[in-house]
């Protein structure tokens, strides 16, 4: 997967930044993982969280530049450090022996050829747990072919069909384009999720969409593309912790929560669409 990182096409940008010379594209970070924090997370799914937690590695740095990021410090002002790959498979492996259930990479996107070298090498060194890839949905369909049969779990944000939304807020134009050729991608490859006698998941696509402010029809539109497109069996989370973080203020119709009314309104087109939704 290296022949992606310089000049960097790993994602759709395709900013063509030389980051094995130490330059930064659109990410932010060079050719070497940069981490910000790994922890047991009881604050995903209960699929992914059991009773031991989702061994979660947050890493530095985005391909999006959502103006209401939540993790904005760590996605666009970069907190974190520069790890070697081997330190970052003794995380993975630490994670396992302190009883998580999984390996929760969230945004991985453009550090995939660093982070793989490391589940590659933490596997040979006895790392058994399920690969989850929690990202924003805005990736390379030909990156994630090569991921094909190392990830156990997708688990993409869809965050919006709308060509002005995805321009405005993501910055990101063709963000609707891409992420319905990539969910369609990690669906081929895992199909619905799997999850065990003890409920955990095990293998397959899970789905997060965030509900926004005044942006309900988009939001139903993405929920029956779903059905439509993956199957009423695909598992999705409709959520509603949206607050005005980062810039958001700076765009005065997203600088507010979702009402409750707005959320019960998507809810329930995401039940009456019969969807497998997340409890």
């Amino acid at each position: 997967m290296k022949e992606f990182l310089s000049p960097c096409v790993l994602c759709p940008r395709e900013c063509r930044a030389l980051r094995d010379r130490g330059e930064v594209g659109v990410c932010g970070v060079k050719d070497k993982p940069m981490v910000s924090s790994a922890f047991p997370h009881f604050g995903e799914e209960p699929v992914l969280v059991g009773w031991g937690g989702s061994g979660t590695i947050f890493f530095t740095g985005c391909n999006l530049k959502c103006v209401f990021c939540q993790n904005y410090e760590i996605s666009h002002l970069l907190e974190g450090e520069y790890i070697e790959v081997e330190e970052l498979a003794a995380i993975m492996l630490k994670l396992q022996e302190m009883g998580c259930h999984n390996i929760n990479l969230v945004t991985p996107t453009h550090q995939v050829p660093s982070i793989f070298e490391a589940v590659e090498m933490a596997k040979s060194r006895g790392l058994k747990l399920p690969i989850v890839y929690n990202c924003g949905g805005y990736e390379s369909v030909e990156v994630l072919k090569e991921l094909s049969g190392l990830v156990d779990i997708y688990m993409p944000d869809i965050k919006t069909f709308s060509g002005e939304f995805a321009t405005k807020y993501l910055k990101a134009p063709d963000y609707p384009e891409v992420v319905k050729e990539a969910v369609l991608e990690m669906f081929s490859q895992v199909g619905h999720l799997k999850v065990n006698e003890f409920g955990l998941a095990e293998k397959g696509l899970m789905i997060r969409h965030l509900v926004m402010p005044g942006w309900t029809e988009d939001s139903k539109e993405i929920l029956l593309w779903i059905r439509d497109n993956l199957g009423a069996e695909t598992y999705v989370n409709v959520m509603e912790q949206y607050f005005p973080a980062y810039k958001a203020c700076d765009y005065p119709e997203i600088c507010r929560r979702v009402t409750k009314e707005e959320f019960e309104e998507v809810y329930s087109f995401a039940k009456n669409l019969g969807l497998r939704l997340a409890v």
